[in-house]
């Protein structure tokens, strides 16, 4: 935003440092704002909930912008605008994914968000639909704004670079990737039947969690450990390389926001295999392969397809990266800003 739109300033208002330092800027025009007092520091959580109202009035913003699907309790009578970004209500759409504690506080914050901010921008067409059905909010009070990706996917690595990051994981020079928590929605063990009978490896980048252990029981079980590489806690320069590396991305997964990695793959020059349903296509675009998520036969037909065919991988990969044009940071900020402004009649 402040590249494109210098004449403004941005506070970012940040509750708590984290172990490692995730945005700088050099721009003099951002600025990070934390609590101000030893309370609201050592109740992070009370600040952020509520008592940064004091702070967002003080510091006399024009907007207040919350990016992560709530808005501080009371901001609705400090007479500011209010937008809030709403990535998903995977909470509501699958429950079963979460425990019932996370599921009731995920629906106050967003119900609350939704009924006193001024503006609600959805990542997807998918998730303004979950909005109006969930919450019976009128579509016309929100916006979709798609997301991007960091720009080292967009970067082009030398070969002998991703020659060592291949090297350094021992990886076979031909594989395919798969990118994400490795968690039941994002269903990567449809993946791994999938290719359990194909001549090819499967790269698995992502956090575990206890889904893993069934995952891994089924590779046990079916002796294809050999097939499967798990990695976890690479830097993004790394997993960079692994998406060129990459003959192919599959995603499986059940149901999303809206699907980043989809878009890290286009941007990477990667051919992408996802889901049929919900947002994937909105991310993927025209030139992704679109599958039913629980159906294998129909996701290892369309590993196969693709891995067998020289020149759908090209049509796929200059479709794909010319339909991802359209999530570069011009495009959000010029988004945003054009809501910024209807906030403020400009």
């Amino acid at each position: 935003m402040n590249h494109y739109y210098p004449d403004n300033e941005y506070l970012l208002y940040n509750p708590k440092a984290s172990k490692n330092n995730l945005f700088t800027s050099p721009a003099a025009n951002v600025i990070e704002k934390r609590p101000k007092n030893r309370i609201n520091t050592f109740f992070y959580n009370l600040w952020r909930q509520k008592n940064i109202c004091k702070d967002i009035v003080a510091d006399k913003i024009d907007v207040f912008h919350g990016l992560t699907g709530e808005i501080p309790l009371g901001i609705q009578k400090t007479g500011i605008p209010v937008v809030v970004t709403i990535h998903d209500l995977i909470f509501l759409r699958y429950p079963q994914f979460y425990t019932f504690f996370d599921r009731h506080i995920h629906k106050i914050k967003a119900k609350y968000a939704v009924k006193n901010s001024d503006v609600i921008v959805a990542v997807s067409e998918q998730t303004k639909d979950d909005i109006v059905e969930f919450f019976d909010v009128k579509p016309e009070k929100i916006k979709v704004i798609y997301q991007g990706c960091q720009n080292v996917f967009k970067q082009n690595f030398s070969a002998e670079a991703k020659s060592l990051v291949q090297q350094k994981f021992n990886l076979p020079d031909k594989f395919i990737l798969n990118v994400g928590t490795i968690e039941e929605r994002k269903n990567i063990l449809t993946g791994i039947k999938a290719i359990k009978d194909i001549d090819t490896h499967l790269v698995i980048v992502g956090a575990e969690t206890s889904y893993t252990q069934k995952v891994k029981e089924y590779i046990a079980a079916n002796n294809i450990a050999s097939k499967v590489t798990f990695l976890k806690g690479i830097s993004n320069e790394e997993l960079a390389m692994l998406y060129q590396l990459a003959q192919l991305f599959i995603y499986p997964s059940l149901f999303e926001g809206f699907g980043i990695p989809i878009i890290e793959a286009l941007f990477s020059g990667t051919p992408v295999i996802t889901s049929k349903d919900g947002c994937f296509s909105e991310a993927g675009g025209p030139s992704s392969i679109y599958v039913d998520a629980t159906n294998v036969e129909e996701l290892k037909e369309a590993i196969l397809r693709v891995l067998n065919d020289e020149d759908l991988q090209s049509s796929m990969i200059k479709q794909g990266y010319d339909y991802a044009q359209r999530f570069t940071p011009q495009y959000i900020g010029n988004s945003f800003m054009s809501i910024y402004n209807q906030c403020l009649n400009i």
